[in-house]
């Protein structure tokens, strides 16, 4: 009998050798006769470990990482495909990694478990009984349980899903759309594509609930341009899906029908704006549109849309399947249910740390991510994406909770924690937000498109010692400016950043800005 060897299959694996391990381990276990069978699973998310190679035993999966090609001969003659441990790469139970063994997994439960294209594998982990649950509810029953679980928005809004969903249902239309907002921007995330690489089924499953719950009966995923592995996984997956009665007319034979395509992103950060995406999905160029009227109400081609994030829409099966109060029973507050953390930059071991709202930003930083990866003091830590505060060490001991967050005056977003050590200049990592907003900006309206072309010739001019404290005023009205009259967050949130810096950093504005060479 064959042993079962598991190599992910996902972008960050793949860009460090996964593909030709997985070649290279099938020619060598051939020439020593060694009777295995390769595996493409997704990965776990512990990405200092990748690739991470799993061999399955009768106690659980046997984990050795990082493994690289040279290590197969070494590997084999210490038996590992049998499952023995004698040697340096050898982790143990891959479960019981306390990376992996300290988190609350429930929408990635099943990443780096399955074949994300096998959907007996999905199945086999509780994969569509969810929908099967939705199936027996009327559409208010789907909403009512959303509501009860107390999901909000994990786009970075932070709105409550099932209010959002109610409001597309009382809106009469006779086509009603659900778009899943998957153009993954933020800097230091990627919890969108772990679900649509190594668990696309779910986000299938979970925008098929969302459109019986609203009466919708056609899906979009609108999908980063950058992720093509995505698109291809989405796209077997629904093709699947198609062919299994999962999707399109008499859903399981419920008389119930729900359509669902991927379309590519603009490449544009604006386009993750929920309206700047419904133009672009129009086939316009990405425009923010003035709000009211709400997407829920005056949509894609003008008719009631939900749009949400792939976190949110993933999160729907297990609360379909597992009950409202299952969910809601992790959390804190008004956070409900779990959050897929982001650890990325200058840390240690980075990946993706799925939690129940509650630990603080220190315990997420050191008890999983282990510091920096230099071993240099750690300095400040922005999270929630180039749009959100960079925090000091005084904010660290924050909970991780959307309200304790705001109280800060910062947000938590999509989950990115992005790292930074003491050799950071803070006053560039605001000159970089300012210029970040001038690149991205959709440029409708004023605040936003001149005020961030503004923002960098002022953050020069201090930085340059020219009038510093004339322009440190300067910049600080406007920024007050951009909060204020912006139409959308891109110019709204982009001076939280650039405020913070000043705030708790006002020492780098204070000094010329370091040479490339005083850095190093």
């Amino acid at each position: 009998m064959s042993t079962r060897i598991y190599i992910p299959s996902d972008t960050t694996a793949k860009s460090l050798g996964a593909d030709r391990l997985a070649r290279q381990m099938a020619a060598v276990a051939a020439e020593r006769g060694v009777d295995i069978e390769i595996v493409r699973n997704g990965t776990r998310g512990l990405y200092w470990l990748e690739p991470l190679i799993e061999v399955d035993t009768a106690e659980g999966r046997i984990g050795f990482g990082p493994v690289k090609s040279k290590d197969l001969d070494t590997l084999f003659d210490a038996d590992f495909w049998q499952g023995k441990q004698e040697h340096p790469l050898a982790l143990g139970l891959v479960e019981e990694i306390p990376y992996l063994k300290r988190q609350q997994r429930l929408t990635f439960s099943r990443a780096g478990v399955i074949d994300p294209l096998s959907l007996d594998d999905y199945r086999a982990h509780s994969g569509y009984q969810g929908l099967t649950k939705a199936l027996e509810l009327s559409a208010q029953g789907i909403i009512d349980e959303v509501k009860a679980s107390g999901l909000r928005g994990r786009g970075g809004a932070a709105f409550p899903t099932g209010i959002k969903w109610q409001t597309v249902l009382d809106a009469p239309a006779e086509q009603k759309y659900i778009v899943c907002n998957a153009d993954e921007g933020d800097s230091g995330t990627f919890a969108d594509r772990l679900v649509m690489e190594c668990d696309p089924f779910m986000l299938i499953e979970g925008m098929t609930i969302s459109g019986l719950g609203v009466g919708a009966t056609q899906g979009y995923i609108y999908l980063r341009s950058e992720y093509p592995l995505a698109f291809e996984t989405l796209n077997n997956a629904i093709a699947t899906a198609y062919d299994n009665n999962l999707l399109g007319e008499n859903i399981l034979g419920s008389g119930r029908r729900f359509d669902l395509e991927v379309r590519m992103g603009a490449g544009a950060y604006i386009c993750g704006e929920e309206t700047s995406l419904l133009e672009s999905l129009e086939g316009k160029r990405g425009l923010v549109r003035a709000k009211p009227p709400l997407p829920a109400i005056v949509g894609l081609f003008g008719k009631p849309t939900v749009v949400n994030n792939v976190l949110s829409l993933a999160a729907v099966p297990f609360i379909l399947d597992q009950g409202a109060q299952a969910y809601a029973d992790c959390g804190m507050g008004r956070s409900r249910g779990t959050l897929p953390f982001q650890l990325a930059g200058n840390v240690k071991q980075g990946g993706l740390v799925e939690l129940a709202f509650g630990p603080s930003l220190r315990e997420l930083m050191f008890d999983f991510g282990g510091g920096t990866r230099n071993g240099r003091p750690l300095r400040a830590v922005q999270v929630g994406g180039p749009l959100g505060a960079y925090l000091p060490e005084s904010q660290w001991d924050t909970a991780l909770d959307y309200e304790a967050f705001a109280g800060e005056g910062a947000v938590l977003g999509h989950g990115g924690v992005v790292m930074f050590d003491d050799s950071v200049d803070m006053s560039e990592q605001a000159r970089f937000s300012m210029e970040f907003c001038v690149a991205e900006s959709c440029g409708k309206c004023t605040p936003c498109r001149i005020g961030s072309t503004r923002g960098v010739e002022v953050i020069d001019r201090i930085r340059a010692g020219e009038n510093r404290e004339a322009n440190l005023e300067l910049l600080s009205d406007l920024c007050e400016t951009m909060v204020d009259g912006s139409l959308c967050a891109m110019g709204g949130m982009t001076p939280f950043p650039v405020q913070s810096a000043m705030n708790h950093f006002g020492e780098d504005f204070a000094q010329p800005a370091k040479t490339e060479m005083e850095v190093a």
